[in-house]
């Protein structure tokens, strides 16, 4: 972001400096006068803030998080750039890109659905300039949220047999942390690419979870064990001891069908080329 402006500001709960000219301010994204505070002097917007995975907690707070920060927007006259998951298309039936028509599949995808079509709404009414960013899962060195990184990467760094869910023959895209993050900055500091939806850039390889296992089994040397696929029955009896687990059940449309993101709008748009999965398997091996 330091190649665009020196005057960033992070907003969180427990923010912490990445660039040492990093403005940094503590509080509660709920609360409107505090949004409307972190907002003001701001031209540009980035909302990348992220929930407790719980679909009764998206579907109060989402809501009241996204009108703060639309408020905030419009009164000073600021752009919104709008981190986002796909959840909102529900089951897509080959390449998800941004043609795709919202689709609910999920009590989640219900809550994503609402958030953008207040962002849209408020840009029809209110003229807000936005930007919708959707990635695929997130995978890379260092991501301990990611599910890649809790059922697979760690697994096979302690030499244990890896964990995906319904079919890992099904193909399956990641977006790399670097290229969610380079490519938001990118989109943000580019006045074209306002009040559209993108994809960000994602590798166009068409691999399945048998396949990043094998490569990241090889890469890190260590015995490739194959994959243990969970299914719903199994994680009804894990989220018992795992509730996250019981959440992500009714995401399992997206693992039991291929699940191909497509960001080649990105990617012709601004000449780029994603981290191919064989590097972001090499960075990840690298971190061990």
């Amino acid at each position: 972001m330091t190649q665009y402006t020196d005057k960033i500001r992070l907003v969180s709960r427990n923010p912490k400096k990445v660039n040492t000219s990093d403005e940094l301010m503590g509080g509660d994204l709920l609360d409107a006068s505090f949004v409307d505070k972190a907002v003001e002097g701001s031209d540009i917007v980035y909302l990348t803030a992220g929930l407790q995975y719980k679909a009764d907690i998206w579907a109060v707070q989402w809501p009241i998080l996204i009108k703060n920060v639309i408020d905030a927007c419009i009164k000073h006259n600021a752009k919104l750039v709008f981190f986002d998951n796909v959840y909102a298309l529900g089951y897509v039936k080959g390449n998800i890109t941004e043609q795709c028509p919202i689709k609910l599949s999920s009590k989640k995808g219900e809550v994503r659905a609402q958030v953008v079509n207040m962002i849209l709404n408020a840009h029809l009414e209110q003229k807000l300039d936005y930007i919708i960013a959707r990635a695929a899962d997130f995978y890379g060195p260092n991501v301990p949220l990611s599910v890649m990184d809790a059922t697979v990467v760690q697994n096979i760094k302690n030499e244990k047999k890896a964990q995906w869910f319904c079919d890992s023959s099904k193909i399956h895209s990641f977006t790399h942390v670097d290229d969610a993050a380079k490519g938001t900055a990118i989109l943000g500091n580019t006045p074209t690419a306002f009040n559209q939806v993108w994809n960000l850039p994602t590798s166009s390889e068409k691999l399945n979870m048998n396949h990043f296992v094998e490569m990241l089994s090889n890469k890190a040397d260590k015995k490739n064990k194959g994959v243990t696929n969970l299914g719903a029955g199994m994680l009804t009896i894990i989220g018992l001891f795992v509730p996250v687990l019981k959440e992500f059940k009714e995401m399992l449309y997206q693992y039991d069908n291929d699940y191909f993101f497509d960001s080649s709008k990105f990617n012709n748009t601004f000449n780029y080329t994603p981290k191919s999965y064989s590097e972001g398997v090499k960075e990840i091996v690298a971190s061990f």
